[in-house]
């Protein structure tokens, strides 16, 4: 589906991240992924090598420019360009209300969640062929601002405007944007947003990734500047 393809994956050490770069590699895509530290995505990269795929890791903040500058930089000189990008990392941050948010917390989130997914497109856009595919991994709060979801729902906001700006503007290029809200999850982030919640009533992330790889694919090729519910996929 994906053969030769090469995929950048942020933030891939865990849960949606680590399952779409599974998902990748067994499409038949080379991968380049990160996480901020290198012991927490060293094993993905086993799981990845193990199913016959050519994987670079590099231990980068998406949130700092020299981190994503090198991580862009290593992937182009292995692979020789950017296929797919999904911008999957992200922080949730305290769910308190707006007066009793920290300040540094707030931009910290804001930092990972939103300045980065700007770094790394920025940074990985010149090095993608016409036919490629940006995702953005978007939220039920990217759209409805809901109490205590702070910074987090504020910077999925803005990436949902980040996705329609860069689907507008690269639309003659060939390159196509779209963002994914993947919905609830059987993951660490969704445990503590929701700590009173059964992870066994949510699917696992494993489960999620068809409209992902349906995105990355040339049967999307003329889609462009859409959202989409990745659990609605296919329905």
């Amino acid at each position: 589906m994906l053969e030769g393809k090469v995929a950048l994956v942020t933030g891939a050490s865990q849960g949606l991240g680590r399952a779409l770069a599974l998902a990748y590699a067994q499409a038949g895509a080379r991968l380049a992924i990160n996480a901020r530290r290198e012991e927490s995505i060293r094993p993905v990269a086993e799981e990845i090598a193990r199913a016959g795929a050519q994987v670079l890791t590099v231990a980068a903040d998406v949130s700092r420019s020299e981190d994503v500058g090198r991580f862009v930089g290593e992937a182009v000189e292995r692979f020789g360009r950017i296929d797919i990008l999904v911008n999957n990392a992200g922080l949730l941050g305290p769910r308190v209300p707006i007066v009793e948010y920290p300040e540094e917390e707030w931009r910290r989130v804001i930092d990972v969640n939103l300045t980065g997914a700007f770094l790394v497109s920025k940074a990985a856009i010149p090095h993608m062929p016409p036919g490629s595919s940006i995702i953005n991994v978007v939220s039920g709060v990217s759209v409805e601002g809901r109490p205590r979801w702070g910074a987090y729902s504020v910077s999925k906001f803005g990436l949902e405007g980040l996705t329609q700006i860069l689907a507008a503007e690269l639309k003659d290029r060939g390159i196509r944007v779209n963002a994914v809200d993947p919905g609830g999850m059987r993951t660490k982030m969704r445990a503590a947003a929701y700590p009173e919640e059964d992870p066994m009533s949510r699917i696992p992330p494993e489960e999620n990734v068809g409209v992902f790889l349906h995105l990355s694919s040339e049967e999307s090729r003329e889609v462009t500047g859409q959202r989409f519910k990745a659990q609605e996929f296919g329905r």
